[in-house]
């Protein structure tokens, strides 16, 4: 449900949070994981095998949560993506879909040695 990359979150407020001092906090949804395959600690208790993975920028720290302990508040509309290398920058549009774009100036590849 809150698996969609890009997403703006709050942690619902459990003991377990608070004590982490994560309850309350707005963060990002980075991803998702089965945590029966992977070793990855997570915070809350599991009804289903999916962890969700939060970042904080202002702690510049990711955490993974029960599905449960996770609010959305938006699908992050004009969340950019872009990856080393590749002339390409991804957009999540109001829809939550992701609008591909090309950035990549074109180069004169026979000027390489200038």
């Amino acid at each position: 449900m809150f698996d969609a990359f890009g997403n703006k979150v709050r942690i619902k407020s459990t003991p377990e949070t608070e004590n982490k001092g994560l309850a309350g906090k707005e963060g990002e949804v980075f991803g998702q994981t089965t945590p029966s395959m992977m070793d990855v600690e997570v915070i809350g208790s599991l009804t289903e095998d999916i962890a969700i993975n939060v970042h904080f920028e202002d702690l510049n720290e990711s955490f993974w949560f029960a599905e449960d302990l996770i609010e959305n508040l938006d699908n992050g509309q004009g969340t950019e993506i872009t990856i080393d290398g590749v002339g390409k920058k991804w957009t999540k549009g109001e829809n939550g879909e992701w609008i591909e774009e090309n950035v990549k100036q074109d180069s004169k590849w026979w000027q390489f040695w200038k």
